[in-house]
């Protein structure tokens, strides 16, 4: 192991390697391929109508309304007016009857997916689980798909002030300039890393000096960790020399300005997603006027769609200058050594699980489980206590069914217990979980650890001595889980966020372009798991395919031609991040 483990600590080498708006979520391009698509749902009842359908209904509804008022041509625009005004009602309640709790009322069968039985499911299934004597699936040939790998032209060694001279203005400083960028990085560990890389790159194109990142403290995250004790400042400093100039603080001059506080600064509000021309037009006239700039809240300020030159410059901060402080990358190299020791079934490869189901995210998808009214009113009290009356808007139409059917629901422990048993993974595999405190954890691991026994948390495999330096502060709890799962052989994602976007672009970067990761499709599998009368065979069939799709889609790139990027770069870092892998052993382990 390396005596420094960080972000971007070499993997062990194996015989496999694999050859949407911003990073909020992923695409799911690339459906034209020899590979097997997954297979349609499971039949529905004939009485039950499914999601789609009712869709198609409501909408063959909506038309006819319009195509009589058109005829009627002397129907006045009052007339008109109540039309426009009683369709999305129509609609909205057409879902409700269609998923909601009036189906039941008006002789629907429920949706399939739209009901949590999982557990159910589990008890009926666990006799054919234990005693399933079919080959296993072997860590080491998990993934058979490889990308075809292409001779990349090494990455600029200097600056790069002259590939932006053509998206300057003339009245842009000399190179020599001292305007200064400050940054409020918000939100958890990723969305203030994304902050981070967005930030070099506008310090680069504004030819400004960068002060190291504030971090805002964030009312559901609580950690008021600064930049140091989550990263590395003298690496970040000194690997960004040649490309954009770092401070640790403004100089005295401008200090004394502002009365030695950086929030009397005036703060500049840049709109989400801005684009490279809005930075040259209006805010660097700003910079240049009063020197300094302070720029808060910044996440998600920089739209994806930058020339390439801008584009190295987050990759450079993401893959090279962000490296875990010194306390964070030790312990994480222990726990990272921990799992190898413990997965000696299996070679010492693990699969590591991001696992959201803690009490907060269960609240906030609104989805309801196996808890019955004990756990409805927990979770109303939950909700109203954390974002008070939110969820409680007139304007705002909860229904928990239509949020399962469209897989927007955490999975639960035994979920994914029963998704990977169905792919081949043994009770030899070693799992680590990449997750906060478990909602009601003693009932919903048993599952999880009656079919895979060798289940690892950061809190398991590290000594109470060892982490009473990192509770209470989520980032760095959260840095621990990243490193850890980052060298895992196989990533498994539940449900969406930063955590699994960033991991899984540091995973296609660290192996040549595949992802090795597991992105279940969702809809499909809540609506196996809701079948009762599905067979242990029937569910592993499926559950092959759709591990041969995630295999397929790890290897994805996009194409990219100038300014048309669509998917995030922290998500899907090739092409422009491809020449930093040529100095991946030299520059990025050590």
């Amino acid at each position: 192991m390396a005596a420094h483990i960080a972000t971007s600590m070499k993997p062990k080498s194996t015989n496999n390697k694999g050859g949407g708006d911003g990073y909020s979520s992923e695409s799911s391009s690339g459906t034209n391929s020899n590979s097997p698509s997954p297979p349609p749902s499971p039949p529905k009842p004939r009485l039950a109508p499914t999601l789609s359908q009712c869709r198609r209904r409501l909408r063959s509804k909506t038309h006819s309304f319009v195509r009589r008022g058109n005829l009627g041509s002397g129907l006045n625009f009052r007339r008109n007016l109540r039309y426009l005004l009683v369709l999305p009602l129509l609609y909205v309640s057409g879902l409700f009857m269609c998923v909601g709790p009036f189906s039941g009322l008006l002789g629907y069968a429920s949706v399939p997916g739209s009901v949590y039985r999982s557990h159910e499911n589990f008890q009926r299934l666990w006799d054919d689980i234990r005693f399933d004597n079919s080959s296993t699936l072997q860590l080491s040939s998990v993934w058979k798909y490889k990308r075809r790998l292409k001779v990349q032209k090494p990455c600029p060694n200097s600056t790069t002030i002259n590939h932006f001279s053509m998206y300057r203005s003339s009245t842009m400083e000399s190179p020599g300039s001292s305007s200064y960028l400050i940054v409020d990085a918000n939100g958890g560990l990723n969305q203030q890393r994304s902050a981070i890389c967005n930030a070099v790159a506008v310090a680069g194109l504004l030819n400004a000096i960068l002060v190291i990142p504030q971090f805002e403290l964030n009312s559901v995250w609580r950690d008021p960790s600064l930049f140091g004790d989550i990263y590395n400042e003298d690496h970040f400093i000194d690997n960004l020399k040649g490309y954009v100039n770092v401070v640790r603080e403004l100089p005295e001059a401008l200090m004394e300005r502002y009365d030695h506080n950086i929030s009397n600064i005036p703060n500049l509000r840049v709109p989400a997603w801005a684009p490279i021309n809005y930075y040259l037009e209006v805010v660097h006239p700003i910079l240049r006027g009063q020197g300094v700039i302070r720029i808060a809240p910044f996440a998600n300020r920089l739209s994806m769609n930058v020339p390439s030159h801008i584009q190295l410059l987050r990759c450079i901060a993401n893959y090279k200058a962000l490296k875990f402080s010194l306390a964070i990358s030790t312990l994480a190299e222990k726990l990272v050594n921990r799992m190898i020791e413990r997965s000696s079934k299996t070679g010492g490869q693990y699969v590591s699980v991001h696992l959201r189901f803690e009490q907060d995210m269960v609240a906030f998808s609104c989805c309801v489980y196996d808890g019955g009214e004990a756990e409805k009113l927990e979770m109303d009290s939950f909700r109203e206590k954390g974002w008070k009356g939110k969820f409680k808007r007139k304007d705002r139409v909860i229904v928990p069914a239509l949020n399962r059917v469209e897989g927007k629901c955490p999975l639960t422990p035994v979920e994914v217990g029963l998704m990977l048993h169905g792919m081949g993974f043994d009770n030899n595999t070693s799992i680590y979980l990449a997750s906060g405190k478990i909602y009601q954890a003693e009932k919903h691991l048993a599952p999880l650890r009656m079919m895979f026994p060798l289940l690892y948390t950061k809190e398991s495999l590290a000594t109470p001595d060892e982490l009473a330096p990192f509770e209470g502060y989520s980032s760095r709890l959260a840095a621990l889980d990243y490193t850890v799962s980052l060298f895992s052989q196989v990533f498994v994602t539940t449900q969406g966020g930063n955590f699994p976007h960033f991991l899984m672009g540091h995973r296609r970067f660290l192996f040549d372009g595949h992802a090795k990761t597991i992105k279940p499709d969702k809809r499909k599998l809540v609506a196996l798991l809701q079948d009762m009368d599905v067979s242990w065979e029937a569910f592993k069939d499926e559950m092959e395919v759709m591990l041969t799709e995630s295999d397929r889609k790890g290897i994805t790139v996009p194409r990219v031609k100038k300014f048309n990027r669509k998917t995030s770069i922290y998500t899907y870092p090739l092409p422009e991040c491809a020449c930093l892998q040529q100095s991946n052993n030299s520059t990025l382990i050590n």
